[in-house]
């Protein structure tokens, strides 16, 4: 049996800083909030530091955000994950995290988190610190209404299925002037905006929050378990009473396990079994993205494409991480000797030196590239070898 890896409940934090003005956002907050990591080991109760230490929620202690020289947890909605399985075929482990509740329209929804624009959000919700995100807050993310209260639905404005569908949610903060009641749409927060029962705060922070299940939809399910892709990327039915999912954990270079979440090319939706997010595309020119370089052929492995596990040019928590990945894909020569390439900088010497082959996007794309939505909520040593 696989080793299993829950991430211990410690007070370690990955990232650093916490301020006044971010504390206090639950972003779809459940009974088992990750705000609390924000009290002291013993004590769970969130103050909210603005209102004189008045408690805003109360929640018991959650995993937090921990990484050690081996690895671990670098998302704090993570509740457990083993690198591999002997429970199917296919050559990817699993990762189990906390669904957030959400409403788009009236309609519920759900959604993970697992990145942020924001340092001292980032610290305080324990998601991945990704500065290149903040450019997104400009028009190139949805609207995301988050409440004082955590167990108020974060308000969306939008989700899979429409052209304007998007991961990337600008935080808007609601502060409510009068009596506080659940609102289920961004026309009735409007509404109520106007008629001075709240104000709403553009906070400027970018979260990342794929949803998992939206109005007339959800991520497919992986009943087969054989292959990277297969029928989907769930490996079960998400769990709308204890608000978890389950997702395929996928290896890559250096030191990451990721999972797949959606795409801006619906055509590439579509055959990958995940969501479609036409917006992504302009966070490229935006500069939000990072890359991934996929191979096609070589050394057999458990990659996108059958090749060696992927390379990212960085790792969760550098400076120019993220998880909106631009697409390219690799192919080896005929007169080249195909091997293991574990960084960026190897796959690039590789391709100057004549060895390689560079799509962007893939070879049947024709140079049209494309953006994955790529989060690691798990990073550790890497294990393919070839």
């Amino acid at each position: 049996m696989p080793e299993r890896h829950p991430p211990p409940l410690t007070r370690r934090r990955f990232l650093s800083g916490v301020s006044k003005s971010t504390m206090g956002l639950a972003l779809g907050g459940t009974a088992a909030s990750l705000l609390a990591a924000c009290g002291t080991d013993d004590d769970p109760t969130l103050t909210d530091p603005g209102d004189g230490g008045s408690p805003v929620a109360t929640a018991p202690p959650s995993p937090t955000a921990t990484s050690g020289p081996e690895g671990g947890a670098v998302v704090g909605d993570v509740i457990d994950y083993a690198l591999t399985s002997d429970e199917w075929s296919g050559d990817f482990g699993w990762v189990q995290m906390r669904l957030r509740r959400g409403v788009v329209d009236g309609a519920d929804v759900t959604f993970i988190r697992t990145d942020a624009s924001d340092e001292a959000f980032a610290e305080t919700e324990q998601l991945v610190f990704v500065p290149r995100m903040t450019v997104l807050a400009d028009g190139l993310a949805g609207t995301a209404y988050v409440f004082e209260d955590p167990e108020h639905p974060v308000v969306l404005s939008t989700e899979p299925g429409r052209d304007d569908y998007t991961p990337a949610w600008h935080v808007h903060r609601v502060t409510w002037q009068g009596t506080a009641r659940e609102l289920r749409s961004v026309a009735e927060v409007q509404e109520a905006e106007s008629g001075g029962e709240l104000t709403v705060e553009a906070t400027g922070i970018v979260f990342n929050g794929p949803l998992v299940t939206w109005s007339d939809g959800a991520l497919p399910v992986d009943d087969e378990r054989t292959g990277y892709l297969g029928p989907g990327q769930l490996l079960e039915e998400p769990d709308l009473d204890e608000l978890t999912v389950r997702f395929k954990l996928h290896e890559c270079f250096p030191g990451s396990r990721y999972i797949v979440v959606d795409t801006s090319a619906p055509p590439m939706a579509e055959g990958m079994a995940i969501a479609a997010a036409p917006p992504l595309a302009q966070a490229t020119d935006a500069g939000a993205t990072g890359r991934v370089n996929v191979f096609m052929g070589g050394v057999e492995g458990p990659g996108p494409m059958g090749g060696q596990p992927s390379v990212f040019d960085s790792r969760a928590g550098d400076p120019v991480w993220s998880p909106y990945w631009d697409h390219l894909t690799y192919v080896w020569k005929d007169d080249a000797t195909p091997r293991v390439l574990a960084d960026e900088a190897a796959v690039h010497a590789a391709r100057d030196a004549g060895e390689l082959d560079e799509f962007v996007g893939t070879p049947d794309t024709g140079g049209q590239g494309f953006v994955v939505n790529c989060p690691v909520p798990v990073v550790a040593p890497n294990t393919f070898t070839g």
